[in-house]
């Protein structure tokens, strides 16, 4: 099989996203199956197609440092990227791409994972569209069909900027950002962090197409887009950089946080007779990993706040398991808070995360 590879390098950012979608509209049954390697000259936001950008982004914050967003036609979640990152797109027949979305995540995730490994990081496939380096998130990856294509999107993670990642989304508190910054730096990895050295992205390229070539038992022959592409992806640029096109209301939105595919924060806060309960949770595999509890309710001896929190962190999500733990902590240390009780404690940690039930 012969695979064209057109690596764009630095592109506008705009472009970096509107090629892939072009060649995908312009694909013809003649057309060779294509990898697109291309990193963006400055940093920008890209949402997911099904969601609402003024929901998701911090639109101020991103508008008043110069941060682009842009609505991609692919699905996922907002994320921060810049040019640390390069994102490897397939674009491919349905004829040569497994009809599964597993094994169809498997088969492109696969390069990735060599690549990783040739450089000495211990990564793994995590079903269904991720990469892991000992439990942190080195890579996330997307689908979608365009045309007569069908596209996989992905990207080789040299290094990612976690705290401009939490800025630059749409959070209730700073104490929920600051939550999400500390579960990206615990959850998320980089070739730069598992080096201790930044990779020189010409290097990385090289092997991860040596490991395409491999994966797919392809011949990989260097070119370029086509004018028919190129036409494409101009016009594309204009809808990508339009108001009308950000600001469409996607028919989805994820409730919460996604930090990877085991990973999720939320945020509630639950009104009850002794006052407002705040709560931000962060789950692991469906269990609380890490938890926040604050309020305007009173609550004696203060340290028993710390007590709960401490108590729950490794339950499942069911009401009966958390309000008994909670009554415990109660019992032991003598708890006094008027009108709020351990169920209501129970109920604010279940609100937060409810979307995930």
């Amino acid at each position: 099989m012969r695979v064209r590879v057109v690596d764009l390098g630095l592109v506008d950012p705009i472009r970096s996203q509107s090629v892939y979608h072009a060649v995908g509209y312009t694909f013809r049954s003649d057309t060779l199956p294509t990898i697109l390697l291309v990193s963006p000259t400055t940093p920008y936001v890209s949402i997911g197609f099904h969601q609402d950008a003024e929901r998701e982004v911090d639109l101020d914050y991103c508008r008043s440092v110069g941060l682009p967003v842009i609505r991609r036609e692919v699905g996922g979640g907002a994320v921060y990227l810049d040019q640390h990152q390069v994102f490897t797109q397939w674009i491919f027949p349905r004829a040569l791409v497994p009809l599964r979305l597993e094994e169809r995540f498997a088969w492109y995730v696969r390069p990735f994972v060599e690549t990783y490994r040739r450089w000495g990081i211990e990564a793994t496939w995590r079903p269904i569209n991720d990469v892991h380096v000992r439990g942190r998130k080195i890579g996330g990856t997307g689908a979608a069909s365009i045309g007569e294509a069908e596209i996989l999107v992905g990207s080789l993670m040299l290094d990612f900027d976690t705290r401009q990642m939490a800025r630059v989304l749409k959070v209730a508190s700073e104490k929920m950002r600051d939550k999400v910054f500390e579960s990206l730096e615990e959850y998320m990895t980089t070739m730069h962090r598992e080096l201790g050295t930044l990779p020189d992205r010409d290097a990385v390229v090289e092997t991860y197409l040596e490991c395409c070539a491999a994966a797919l038992g392809a011949e990989i022959e260097f070119g370029t887009l086509t004018p028919e592409e190129e036409a494409m992806a101009a016009e594309l640029d204009e809808r990508f950089a339009s108001e009308e096109w950000l600001y469409q209301k996607g028919g989805l939105r994820q409730s919460g946080i996604k930090i990877h595919a085991d990973v999720h924060l939320h945020e509630a806060a639950l009104k009850v007779p002794g006052g407002l309960i705040r709560v931000i949770v962060r789950t692991h595999r469906g269990r609380i990993d890490d938890i926040s509890i604050s309020g305007d309710f009173t609550l004696l001896p203060a340290l028993g706040l710390a007590a709960i929190e401490q108590a729950v962190r490794g339950l499942a999500l069911r009401r009966e398991e958390l309000t008994a733990r909670v009554r415990d902590v109660y019992r032991a240390l003598g708890l006094q808070s008027p009108g709020v009780s351990p169920d209501d404690f129970a109920a604010a940690i279940l609100r937060a995360v409810e979307s995930m039930r």
